[in-house]
């Protein structure tokens, strides 16, 4: 029976070839995208849970507040490992790590900048990394490092690694201990290398001067295990105050900031990180979820057009079934027929739908920076797979098999099936649907795109253009001068100047400040903060409001601040240049004010911002190219200069202009990805718009015939055919309309500075949907409303 079923599905496929290569092509490219955005969910979901130790491992994090704002953050003192892990018996193991730095690695010849950490013993159990070669706790040798598979190849090709010893940073030499196996690209701890944690201690004199005993500075991550039976509700509880015990005579501490420590578990980290007023308040869940009901909009679009395009056809067959159902076929064997032909569609859909993902993938990776495959290997995959096509046979062909098999087979042999004008209706409300989600997905990706050239249009309040940032180093510390000088004797550079952060970004913020009229809780208002020396506003190319830069020829400078706009505002200052200010009590004079500098993200407010003079905390060499010298010339230029003074490292440069666009990278991809959706989404919904106008020129073609004789133009006829589909895109827009406006609202609500949605965005999308529609079903309407007449109206 069922091979029956299959065979007769199968002649009727060939039999209309234009309707099945529809009905198949349609399905296969909605499969196709729902997969693919299976894919990507699969990889979000299943971030971080390649370590053994899912379950149990928790970052430790704390809310404070400063400025009267309940805030979340990531970076903790750092003797909080030692506390945690000798004042409580909660936890199985504890790793203190710092935020990652690039270094240079050098064995002979082989020179490269790698990324890496500085972490806890611990970390390698907790974080159940693959040992590939070496020690098994590699960590605990002061003067050790531990590779990845990539980064030793890279330094010593096949030879066995181990025990052989890596310079870096040109100041130290230090034994590789083990090679570990590089961690998934959806894994949180990335690195290239690991360096133990106590090594900081034995190279860098101020993490003794200024961290390792102070509970007020903020700088390195916690990660922490628990052990077996430990619930992480108990251990907040206990550790809660763990800072705040060390301020118990600090009454700014105790009434305003008020820092609270808890666990944040491993499984939240990737999709759960927001936090508001000291509140969860979701993370990237949220675009989990809305390209999860994208996907399914897409596979209810192909869907339908596979409901439409059988109703509609049902004439054509209804002999078939009257003849069935009069010779004892039941209704339940005609609906198992028509059932196996959707089920064949939609296998046959399966087929080519892995033809599209496997051709897609690679730009699909390349689009989202994955690394995502067919798994072609798990069962679990295939049960997912063919569970998901048997369910979209069925969903698919439910409507058209119950809708056929109840035809009445005595109206049938009579005459045929004779509909009245509503029967078409479901045809129609499933038309309207279909574009319904189809417009909220144009209507979204355009806000989207919107809002992005906002952003991007907002004044940055510097001269980003030939502006380039090079990471510091001792060498470079030890022979400042003598590059200063010869860069500038090479006429290529404008002006220099050292920062702790790159000109497109803020590596610290601090509170503490005080000020003329201040009161006791202005001292948590937290302040973004640059540490710079001589040249900043010049090389920066920051606008002067007031004042001037720091100049050698003020030897106060060496206590000076500079400040930005919001600064001045938070500050309440009318007139301050010239005015005196405290930080942690040290006195400190304003001495110029600069406009609001963009370094954070575009999406947010500025933040007030204080450039203080520090001649040793330094972590980057700013370098203003000539305007009047390409850039590429001028890195020519440049180049050998660096070589000549920094030996133990590849010469590496950022672009500031370039690292400013990169704060649109996390958009962009929300906006290219619901781009594409969209358009499959348009695409699939117009295959089926030209079936079904196909359908209803055939249908009609006698009604033509006699409109062309009785004197129709052809633009009559094409209006004619059209007009209906124009109504129902226009109700679809009208539908779609309120759904997207309140969808991307809500989007919205997580940006500072962002875009009001106004009406023009609608009147685009509907114009677009009309011009689109109107091209589909032109094709059809213009060849039957040019079809000889006489052919049309012969009898048979």
């Amino acid at each position: 029976m069922i091979r029956n079923y299959l065979k007769i599905a199968w002649r009727n496929l060939a039999k209309s070839k234009v309707y099945s290569f529809i009905n198949v092509f349609g399905l296969a490219v909605g499969m196709a995208v729902a997969m693919m955005i299976g894919l990507w969910i699969n990889d979000e979901l299943s971030a971080n849970k390649h370590h053994a130790n899912y379950a149990t491992l928790y970052q430790v994090k704390m809310h404070q507040t400063f400025d009267g704002r309940r805030g979340t953050q990531e970076a903790l003192p750092y003797p909080m490992g030692e506390e945690l892990k000798s004042k409580y018996p909660d936890f199985k193991a504890v790793a203190m790590c710092d935020w990652g730095s690039t270094r240079s690695l050098v064995v002979g010849n082989q020179k490269f900048l790698k990324y890496g950490h500085f972490i806890g013993q611990d970390a390698i159990d907790m974080f159940s990394l693959k040992i590939k070669n070496g020690d098994k706790d590699p960590l605990k040798e002061p003067y050790s490092i531990v590779l990845t598979e990539e980064t030793a190849e890279a330094l010593f090709g096949k030879q066995d690694p181990v025990g052989k010893v890596v310079r870096v940073d040109n100041t130290m030499n230090l034994k590789v201990t083990a090679v570990v196996e590089k961690q998934p690209k959806n894994a949180t701890l990335q690195y290239d290398y690991l360096l133990p944690w106590h090594l900081q201690e034995k190279i860098y004199d101020w993490i003794a001067k200024f961290h390792k005993t102070n509970w007020g500075n903020n700088s390195h991550q916690t990660y922490v295990q628990l052990k077996d039976g430990v619930t992480p509700e108990k251990t907040n509880a206990k550790i809660k105050n763990v800072v705040l015990d060390h301020f118990k005579d600090n009454e700014l501490m105790q009434k305003s900031i008020k820092p609270e420590v808890f666990i944040h578990s491993m499984s939240e980290w990737r999709l759960y990180s927001d936090f508001t007023d000291g509140k969860p308040s979701g993370g990237f869940i949220k675009y989990v979820r809305l390209f999860g009901i994208f996907g399914i909009f897409v596979l209810v679009i192909a869907c339908i057009n596979f409901m439409n395009l059988s109703t509609a056809r049902s004439e054509k067959r209804a002999k078939e079934v009257g003849v069935r159902k009069a010779v004892g076929s039941a209704r339940t064997q005609l609906v198992g027929q028509f059932l196996s032909e959707s089920i064949l569609i939609a296998f046959l859909a399966l087929v080519v739908a892995f033809l599209l993902v496997a051709l897609s993938l690679p730009y699909f990776n390349k689009l989202t920076e994955k690394l995502m495959t067919i798994q072609f290997d798990n069962p679990v995959f295939w049960a997912i797979i063919l569970g998901f096509t048997l369910f979209t046979g069925l969903l698919a062909g439910s409507y058209p098999a119950l809708y056929l098999s109840s035809f009445n087979p005595v109206k049938i042999l009579k005459g045929g099936v004779h509909v009245g004008k509503n029967a078409s209706l479901p045809r129609k409300i499933l038309v309207v649907i279909q574009f319904t989600f189809s417009i909220v997905l144009m209507i979204g990706t355009v806000i989207i795109y919107q809002q992005i050239q906002h952003a991007k249009n907002r004044p940055i309040g510097f001269n980003s253009k030939g502006l380039i940032s090079v990471e510091w180093s001792k060498d470079l510390g030890d022979n400042f001068q003598s590059v200063q000088n010869e860069l500038a004797a090479s006429g290529v550079v404008s002006s220099i100047c050292k920062t702790n952060s790159p000109p497109t970004d803020i590596y610290s913020n601090n509170s503490g400040w005080e000020w003329k009229g201040s009161t006791p809780e202005d001292k948590s208002a937290i302040f973004n903060t640059i540490a710079t020396n001589f040249d900043y506003v010049k090389t920066i190319g920051v606008k002067l409001k007031e004042g001037r830069d720091f100049s050698k020829e003020f030897s106060t400078d060496s206590t000076g601040v500079i400040l930005n706009e919001a600064a001045v505002k938070r500050m309440g200052l009318k007139h301050p240049v010239g005015e005196m200010v405290k930080w942690n009590g040290q006195d400190r004079r304003i001495v110029g004010v600069v406009s609001d500098v963009m370094m954070e993200s575009p999406y947010r407010d500025i933040r007030p911002l204080t450039i203080v003079f520090e001649k040793d905390w330094v972590n980057f060499i700013n370098i203003r190219i000539n305007p009047n010298v390409s850039s590429a010339d001028a890195i020519k230029r440049i180049q050998p200069v660096f070589d000549k003074y920094n030996p133990g490292f590849p010469f590496a440069y950022k672009f500031a202009d370039s690292e400013y666009l990169r704060k649109f990278n996390y958009e962009e991809l929300i906006g290219n990805l619901a781009a594409i959706i969209s358009v499959l989404a348009i695409f699939i919904s117009c295959l089926g718009l030209f079936g079904l106008a196909s359908f209803m020129a055939e249908q009609r073609k006698k009604e033509i015939g006699v409109r062309k004789v009785l004197g129709a133009s052809v633009a009559n006829l094409w209006g004619l055919l059209s007009k209906d589909f124009v109504k129902l895109i226009v109700i679809s827009c009208a539908i779609a309309s309120p759904i997207a406006w309140y969808g991307m609202k809500e989007w919205l609500k997580d940006y500072t500075y962002k875009i009001e949605i106004g009406v023009g965005v609608f009147l685009l999308v509907l114009v677009v949907a009309l011009i689109v529609t109107l091209l589909t079903v032109s094709y059809q309407a213009i060849k039957a409303a040019l079809a000889n007449p006489v052919k049309s109206l012969k009898t048979e």
